[in-house]
């Protein structure tokens, strides 16, 4: 079994015999007996267990903050890492000027220090981590940091006592603080070192982690039961809630070539191991109004973590994912050793998490047209929390229109079927139509009584269905203008 190793308080951390599937979180905890990053939900929800890691990146160190309790702990083989307890002890973290007093804290650590951001304490190493990547990537980079890019950062940690305010003071207030600095020359020099003494004179065949397409499908076929990961948000949760156990895990998070992003003349290609992150900042450049329901899928620290490709291929019924792709007329191009073959998205799902890939073959890249002109399109989720939560109804609406005509129409749902979903009759109701109110209503009757949801902790069958019918709504009212149509002002409207 191959050695574990990665940079922590400016040295190379060695671990051995470490199984695939154990978590970073059961590194640091249990292994290394560092416990100042904490143990709270299990399932990458409440932020308590948020790390930094560091990955070399254009002769840079890019900073994301993620969930130490679903990473698998191999999946740092060769980055940095901190944790709340380093950032006071990291010899490469000092005061931009130099000088260092005995028991200095980091400025996001005395920002909250001095604005009383902790009351309990057990929610306060996730925050001051993910504040600590908010400041690496803004007040290192002379950049302020605005009210609501703390809001945004800070989405994935929860606090039950101390409320968000002081938070969120701390957090626009690092920048007043003297200035530190992380010594990124000696860092990524130290990680090159580690890239080359982390070589194995032999494959390791418990934790397989290619670096191209050609090796992923190799190992693909010749591992057929290895447990494929791409990011781990929704297979660790496999770990730490259903208790399974993986003899082998094959991570396609390295291969370069599912890593990158590529623009054409009429589509924008996102590899399958793209970070949520930056796959959603891909899409919002072409689609800037696409900007709040990209924030709104889970909390940064999944998104830092999370892969497209490995949301879709999951293929959850309540990913957000799939629906908003749905819409944009994606497809898929999926790759095995025989060569490639491009499916509509929609039609990658046969039944619940149940798709048409074959076992030798794996999710290479999502294909996404750019908009058209006479494009209308919205994105709406519905959920019992503002962030950080999981869907109860998704619903994204794409119309092309022309001359007051429906040329075309793609509809995406999800949370009310098996399977993420396209819209077909109710596509179908509005092809060709002129655009109107009671083209709308149509439509909305149609949705509800193409799909019907299930009832479960997230939401009735009765309500799913009302909500359907209510962005729709929502749907046509912005369509002529009105802005920030929320579904209270419906339900009124309804009543009326």
């Amino acid at each position: 079994m191959r050695t574990l190793q990665f940079i922590r308080r400016g040295q190379p951390i060695a671990l051995v015999n470490v199984p695939p599937d154990r978590t970073l979180l059961q590194v640091l905890r249990e292994d290394l007996g560092h416990t100042g990053t904490k143990e709270g939900c299990g399932e990458g929800d409440c932020g308590a267990c948020t790390v930094v890691v560091g990955e070399a990146e254009n002769g840079r160190i890019r900073y994301r903050a993620i969930n130490a309790c679903i990473s698998l702990a191999h999946s740092m083989d060769g980055k940095a890492l901190w944790t709340s307890e380093d950032l006071a002890q990291d010899p490469l973290i000092r005061p931009a000027d130099g000088a260092m007093s005995t028991g200095a804290l980091h400025p996001v650590q005395q920002a909250l220090v001095d604005h009383h951001g902790s009351q309990c304490g057990f929610c306060t190493p996730g925050f001051v981590m993910s504040l600590f990547a908010l400041y690496q990537n803004e007040v290192c980079q002379g950049q302020p940091v605005s009210r609501e890019r703390a809001v945004q950062d800070l989405s994935g940690n929860l606090c039950r006592c101390t409320g968000y305010r002081p938070i969120l003071d701390a957090a626009q207030q690092m920048d007043a603080l003297p200035r530190w600095q992380v010594n990124e020359p000696e860092l990524l020099q130290k990680m090159e070192l580690l890239a080359l003494t982390s070589k194995a004179p032999e494959p390791d065949l418990t934790y397989i982690s290619p670096t191209t397409l050609a090796g992923l499908l190799a190992a693909r076929t010749a591992h057929p039961q290895a447990q494929l990961v791409a990011g781990c948000t929704d297979a660790g949760l496999w770990v730490t809630k259903q208790h399974r156990q993986f003899a082998q895990v094959l991570d396609a998070t390295r291969v370069a070539e599912l890593t990158r992003i590529d623009e054409t003349a009429d589509h924008t290609a996102i590899g399958a191991a793209v970070r949520l992150q930056d796959a959603f900042a891909a899409l919002v450049q072409r689609r800037p109004q696409l900007q709040t329901f990209g924030a709104r899928f889970a909390g940064l620290p999944v998104r830092n973590a999370g892969t497209l490709g490995g949301n879709v291929a999951n293929g959850s019924p309540i990913g957000d994912s799939m629906p908003l792709l749905i819409a944009l007329r994606a497809s898929v191009v999926l790759a095995s050793p025989r060569g490639e073959r491009a499916i509509a998205l929609e039609n990658l799902y046969t039944g619940y998490r149940q798709n048409v890939m074959a076992p030798d073959e794996v999710l290479a890249r999502i294909l996404v047209p750019h908009p058209s002109e006479g494009e209308f399109l919205r994105a709406y989720k519905v959920s019992k929390r503002q962030d950080d939560d999981i869907s109860a109804v998704c619903l994204v609406l794409n119309l092309h229109l022309e001359g007051g005509l429906v040329q075309a129409a793609s509809i995406g749902a999800g949370g009310v079927a098996a399977v993420p979903a396209r819209a077909r009759q109710a596509e179908a109701a509005l092809h060709g139509q002129p655009w109107t109110e009671a083209a709308a209503h149509q439509a909305a009757q149609a949705l509800q009584a193409e799909f019907t949801p299930l009832s479960d902790m997230r939401a009735s069958s009765p309500y799913r269905s009302a909500v359907l019918a209510s962005l729709v709504r929502r749907f046509w009212l912005e369509s002529q203008g009105l802005q920030d149509v929320s579904l209270d002002t419906l339900r009124l409207e309804a009543l009326a």
